[in-house]
């Protein structure tokens, strides 16, 4: 077996690991379809792209409020008897606002429907709890784990769209919401019988303080944030680049290369290991994403050429990952113990409503300067990113009153798979 593919291969090895992994990567496809879906099935019935937009709004902020609170229940009473049906909830959202979109019921009930498809639990937070349960003691195995995860992520996030968009073109309107609704839940069901690999539940009396309370957590989901405005503000920039150039429709095609580099960066991430402590290395990786993400920029102010926007996305791309994989080693590290579930729910939380704030921010400067304009939107977030992340690091490392450094590392639980390094502190 090639030396890259080693690492993977004895991840797979753990007895379970590779049964909850097709079940969750089943269910995790959808993610990357429904709100494609909802777009093209909403626009086309009711002509208005405002709808669609406002719609699909409206069902991200009711994830941000509701998806820390089913993060927290899978916490304290397991995965599957909670996200099965949780996810059944969020099926019957979506098969609502099919129906209401098919047969022409008022506009309320599309944002009811949609808002319901809110309880759809965080299935790659769920992924990475089990590795986490699994990997317990050995850092390098779940920084494989984590690298796997991530790249996957990207490949939903890349296919699920293209599926979407093919579901909704060949067949009918409203074939993409209907698929990605039977693959949630056929790959939850798929995902909850693996029970042998599903971390203990944590009783309400057993239950730690809030992650949001955590050491480090704070600046932590405010990295978050303004990672996540890379990535909404990069999707709308994208698409007014390529509607200005004549070429809308290629649009998903120029960003699936900024996912497919990430994703290819992330297996490489995994493979090769990593050296120091995951929050020494997160400025690092931050500061690799702002400097790439000005590729794009250059490419899309000095020619106005797809391809050559499509490669440099790309290269920007694969700095993404490993972004991300350090995002949610930390996240793992200063997560209290029996709250794993609602710490990294809280950080996808943080990335959604950093989407939410760039892509209103992008398509801003995208209508009122240029689309090439637009994409020092990406470059500025990572560049706040990175600042807000440098900052929490030295405030971490200043002395307390005592003489010592604070140190995040030192209030981490027992049960942390992640060395300990001495004197370190701890993303879409």
């Amino acid at each position: 077996m090639p030396a890259p593919l080693r690492p993977y291969a004895r991840l797979f090895a753990v007895p379970g690991a590779l049964a909850f992994t097709l079940g969750n990567l089943l269910a995790r496809l959808p993610m990357g379809m429904f709100s494609v879906s909802a777009v093209v099935m909403i626009a086309g019935s009711r002509g208005s792209y405002a709808l669609a937009g406002a719609v699909t709004a409206t069902g991200l902020a009711a994830t941000a409020l509701l998806a820390p609170r089913v993060a927290r229940l899978v916490d304290r009473y397991g995965q599957a008897r909670v996200a099965v049906p949780a996810t059944l909830v969020a099926a019957l959202g979506s098969l609502s606002l099919l129906l209401c979109v098919r047969y022409g019921a008022p506009g309320w009930t599309l944002f009811a429907s949609y808002a319901a498809t809110a309880t759809t639990p965080n299935t790659g937070g769920m992924s990475r709890a089990r590795w986490a349960y699994l990997l317990k003691g050995d850092a390098e195995a779940l920084h494989t784990a984590n690298s796997f995860e991530q790249a996957a992520d990207e490949l939903c996030f890349m296919l699920g769209p293209v599926l979407a968009a093919f579901l909704c073109g060949t067949f009918f309107p409203e074939a993409g919401t209907l698929a990605g609704g039977v693959l949630l839940v056929t790959g939850v069901l798929l995902f909850a019988a693996q029970r042998s690999t599903e971390p203990p539940a944590t009783p309400a009396h057993r239950a730690r303080k809030s992650p949001l309370t955590s050491p480090g957590m704070p600046p932590l989901l405010a990295v978050c944030l303004a990672t996540g405005a890379v990535f909404g503000a990069m999707e709308v920039v994208t698409i007014a680049f390529a509607d200005a150039h004549g070429h809308r429709t290629a649009a998903g095609v120029v960003l699936a290369f900024q996912a497919a580099g990430s994703a290819v960066a992330g297996l490489v991430y995994g493979a090769v290991g990593a050296k120091g402590s995951a929050a020494r290395r997160y400025p690092w990786c931050l500061a690799a994403m702002a400097a790439l993400l000005a590729l794009p920029l250059l490419a899309a102010t000095l020619s106005g050429a797809l391809p050559l926007l499509a490669a440099a996305l790309l290269i920007a791309g694969s700095a993404t990952a490993p972004t991300m994989i350090t995002t949610m080693i930390l996240v793992q590290e200063r997560t209290p113990e029996g709250r794993l579930n609602e710490g990294m729910t809280l950080a996808v939380t943080g990335l959604l409503g950093g989407i939410a704030a760039g892509s209103a921010t992008g398509g801003w400067v995208a209508d009122h300067l240029s689309p090439a304009a637009g994409y020092g939107v990406p470059v500025a977030a990572a560049a706040t990113a990175l600042l807000l992340s440098v900052a929490a690091s030295r405030s971490v490392s200043r002395p307390s009153r005592s003489g010592t450094p604070d140190k995040v590392t030192q209030l981490r639980p027992s049960r942390d798979p992640s060395p300990r390094p001495s004197g370190t502190p701890r993303r879409g």
